[in-house]
This record gives structure tokens, sequence and C-alpha cells, in this order.
């Protein structure tokens, strides 16, 4: 088997390249990183010294950031899920709604961690409301800009819904999305719903501990 991806399952970045895996239904070997298969960790950080998830291994070619792993299998796996239109312009829409969500929902909602992990010098509560606050403006867009789509550029699951799901799904926790938000809550159930995101959430269940915030007891 050529492809193979390292990373967590519990990753959003990760989940995100599983969610266009399977999608497709695209053959490959998931290798797990942790403290069970110091293999695995020894041969990505030799790959890939920058240390992020996840890292996509096709043959002799290596492809890292996520946002790109999905463009390559689009060009070298295609499946019956196209998840970038091929119109330049439709393409250029979906690329926008994913860095919409890694930047604007999941990078957020990584701040939130992080200040969690100690990682800034401040309170858990100081970093979870700016987090709350960039969030709350990210919501509110994407009620607006979501309104009569069933996915996020229209009638088509694409990349930037690849990128929605994770973001969206840890988000949620960080800082719920409100009643007031109907069409975004609606929407996150859909991706919640989507065979190939489920699958993701179902993997990374047994490992929801390691959230810093305290996983909640539902999804």
């Amino acid at each position: 088997m050529s492809l193979a991806l390292y990373g967590h399952p519990f990753s959003s970045y990760t989940q995100k390249a599983l969610i266009a895996l399977y999608e497709n239904d695209t053959p490959f070997e998931f290798r797990c990183i942790g403290p069970d298969t110091p293999e695995h960790a020894a041969e990505w950080l030799r790959r890939w010294p920058i240390a992020r998830f996840p890292l996509l291994v096709d043959g002799e070619r290596q492809i890292v950031e996520t946002s790109l792993i999905i463009e390559y299998l689009q060009l070298a796996h295609p499946g019956p899920v196209r998840l970038l239109p091929a119109d330049p312009m439709a393409a250029l829409d979906v690329r926008f709604l994913d860095r919409y969500f890694d930047l604007y929902v999941m990078s957020a909602m990584q701040f939130a961690v992080d200040t969690a992990l100690k990682r800034y010098p401040m309170t858990v509560e100081e970093g979870r409301a700016i987090a709350s606050e960039r969030l709350e403006r990210a919501y509110a867009w994407l009620e607006g800009h979501l309104a009569g789509k069933t996915w996020a550029a229209g009638e088509d699951f694409t990349l930037g819904d690849c990128a929605a799901a994770p973001s969206l799904f840890y988000a949620d926790w960080v800082h719920p999305i409100a009643e007031t938000y109907p069409v975004l809550r609606a929407y996150r159930a859909r991706l919640l719903a989507r065979p190939s995101f489920a699958r993701a959430v179902e993997e990374a269940r047994p490992y929801r501990s390691f959230f810093p915030l305290g996983a909640p007891d539902r999804d």
C-alpha cells in the first residue's frame, strides 16, 4: 500500500485529512503516533522535524499541511467525491472557506486549548474569554453565509466542509454555538451525521480525556 497517513485520531487536522480519505474510500494505512507506536513517531519526526500532524506519504513523495494533502489526494488519488470544484472561481470560493474555518474557528479554539496547556502566560479563564470573543464573531458571519446552503459552499460537500467539521466540533466545546445561530447549529449537526466525519469522531472517542478543558458529555 503506497499511501500512509501519520497523525492521531483526536487531532483536529488529522481528522480533516481522514474525512477526505473516507469520503472517497481511498485505501491507506493509518500510522497512529502515540506511546504504543514509537516507530511511527520516529519515522514521522525523521520525515518532518517540524512535528506537526498530519503527514501523508505516497511512495517517495510526502505531503504536509492538511489543505494541501486534500488537494493532492484529488490530483493523485481521485474518487467519486470531488472536494475541489473543477471551475477555478468556484474552487477559489472553497479555498476561502477552508482558510476561514482553519484561521478563524480552528485557531480560536486552539488558543483556548493552548492556554489550558500553559503555552501562554495567562489564566485558563482569560484564554477562554479571548477564544470565545473570536469564535462569536466567526459564528455570526457563518450564520449569514450558510443560510440556504446544505454545505459550506452550496449543495456539494467540499474541502471547506472537511475543514468545518473538526473545527466546529471542537469549537462548540470551547464556546457553545448559541440557539441564536440555528443555521450554524443545524450545519454542525449535518457534519456530525456525515458518515466520513462520524467515523472520525468515533475513532477519536477513546481519547476525549485528552481535551484539557474537559470534553462535554455529548456529541
